[in-house]
């Protein structure tokens, strides 16, 4: 599944960090941001560092990506957004056992 086609997703199945990301693509920063609140590993981190950066908060951004032991962002929102709906993507790809 490409991050396009992951927008239009039916977002049954998902949870962690790709729910968060899924709602985000929805225009909901707000839910996006409760479910990553709740994601206690490196990829809530990752995704709770793209939200606040979305919001403008680079300082509590900071603290996120660093706690996703990840360089802060800089660039275009939309393609770092894809970048870890990409990586999230491929890792539970491969922990189910898909190649």
């Amino acid at each position: 599944m490409t991050a396009a086609e992951f927008k239009k997703a039916d977002p049954h199945g998902l949870d962690g960090a790709l729910l968060a990301l899924w709602w985000d693509a929805q225009g909901d920063w707000e839910r996006a941001h409760e479910v990553a609140q709740e994601i206690d590993d490196v990829s809530g981190s990752w995704v709770h560092a793209y939200l606040h950066r979305k919001e403008g908060d680079t300082g509590n951004a900071g603290y996120w990506y660093r706690r996703a032991g990840r360089n802060a962002a800089s660039g275009d929102l939309e393609a770092e957004w894809a970048q870890i709906v990409e990586a999230m993507l491929a890792a539970r790809q491969s922990s189910e056992g898909h190649i």
